[in-house]
């Protein structure tokens, strides 16, 4: 649309350099759905006034005064705050909790609310959480265990539905469904290929040990720092668990969506094994094997909006049952075609459900509802 079309504006926040987002964006390499629908606003009537981000890393406190300092000199027009995350972004919801900040604001909230021990910091976070106008959980469960704390307000409160850039995903499909074809045509056999990638959580001697018990191959993917002082806790508990020879270990570094979307694309199937958590922990994992249309195990966290056995898209699995896992890992192997109905079953709920388009609807929904009042 044309700016002049637009209804409104918001100043979009992320914890993430947006200009990078958007530049590998612009050369397919990116998906829109880290931006949490905030591309597809414009389509809904929201242009965007795009935060940049510090050009270093700053401490917490430097970056929120660094982000108050934009947001309050902004000098392009907005009506409301939309961000990604509260972190960062202190100073300004403190100074709407105050009223000294005339704009709404309206963030992804990615844990439940709790009740803090101490009386002090509870009374604290009572008055900061007057700053937000809405707050966005990634599923009902998280309301829920929100409502238990006094700094909860229902009324500010939405579920919303964070899925993947479908287009992004189906590129990369048709590129895959391609080389399978010269493969196939060449006399290549492709044996069932496991799949684990994200590093939140991960409860990666689970995984490991019920490998070593199938033969079947997993790809673990490991993220890692850059700089060799900073310590790598996840490729630690890796080599303390002696992957068998089934289990082929990759190190990457930095945000690789692309690229690692490329090679789960190839994959049977998806894993997501995770420790028990108060989140939403392998939510982005999830959404990106649906897109993909690929079954999925996943450990069994009740903060995550889809039911993989239930609702038929995979299989979940209770956190540290490694004969679970073995018992699935087999399952999807043994079962191909049933495994093949998990992938579209998947599909089907992306398409229906967990994609970026929807996301940006229902987000444009909450933004005109608090700024219309």
């Amino acid at each position: 649309r044309r700016s002049s079309d637009l209804l409104m504006h918001v100043y979009f926040y992320h914890t993430q350099n947006i200009q990078y987002c958007l530049d590998r964006m612009k050369d397919g390499e990116f998906p829109s759905h880290f931006l949490y629908g905030a591309c597809h606003l414009k389509d809904n009537g929201i242009g965007v006034v795009w935060h940049r981000s510090p050009k270093k890393t700053l401490s917490r406190i430097a970056t929120a005064i660094s982000t108050a300092w934009r947001v309050l000199t902004c000098r392009e027009k907005y009506d409301a705050v939309y961000a990604t995350h509260y972190k960062g972004l202190e100073l300004v919801v403190l100074l709407r909790a105050l009223r000294l900040f005339r704009k709404p604001i309206i963030v992804w909230h990615h844990q439940p609310i709790v009740t803090s021990k101490s009386r002090l910091r509870e009374l604290g976070g009572r008055l900061f959480y007057r700053g937000f106008d809405r707050m966005i959980f990634f599923s009902q469960k998280l309301v829920d265990d929100s409502l238990k704390s006094r700094k909860a307000d229902p009324r500010r409160m939405v579920v919303g539905h964070w899925g993947a850039d479908l287009d992004f995903y189906d590129r990369i499909s048709r590129s895959v469904a391609e080389a399978r074809q010269a493969s196939a045509h060449e006399g290549g056999a492709e044996a069932p290929v496991f799949i684990a990638t994200g590093k939140e959580q991960r409860d990666q001697s689970t995984l490991i040990e019920a490998f070593r018990n199938t033969p079947h191959h997993l790809i673990l993917y490991i993220g890692i720092n850059a700089d060799p002082s900073i310590p790598n806790p996840n490729l630690d508990a890796v080599r303390r668990c002696h992957p068998s020879a089934n289990v082929k270990v990759v190190e990457i570094c930095g945000l690789l969506p692309y690229e690692i979307a490329c090679e789960v694309a190839k994959a049977s199937c998806v894993v997501i094994c995770c420790k028990e958590t108060r989140y939403t922990a392998g939510l982005t994992t999830v959404v990106e094997a649906l897109a993909l249309g690929l079954p999925i195990i996943c450990s069994r966290n009740p903060q995550i909006p889809v039911d993989f056995s239930r609702d038929g898209c995979g299989i979940s699995v209770p956190y540290g049952d490694v004969e679970g896992w073995q018992r699935a890992v087999d399952y999807i192997a043994t079962h191909p075609e049933e495994a093949r109905r998990m992938g579209e079953k998947g599909r089907q709920i992306a398409e229906q459900t967990f994609n970026d388009e929807r996301c940006a609807e229902e987000i444009a929904e909450v933004i005109k509802s608090v700024t219309h009042k």
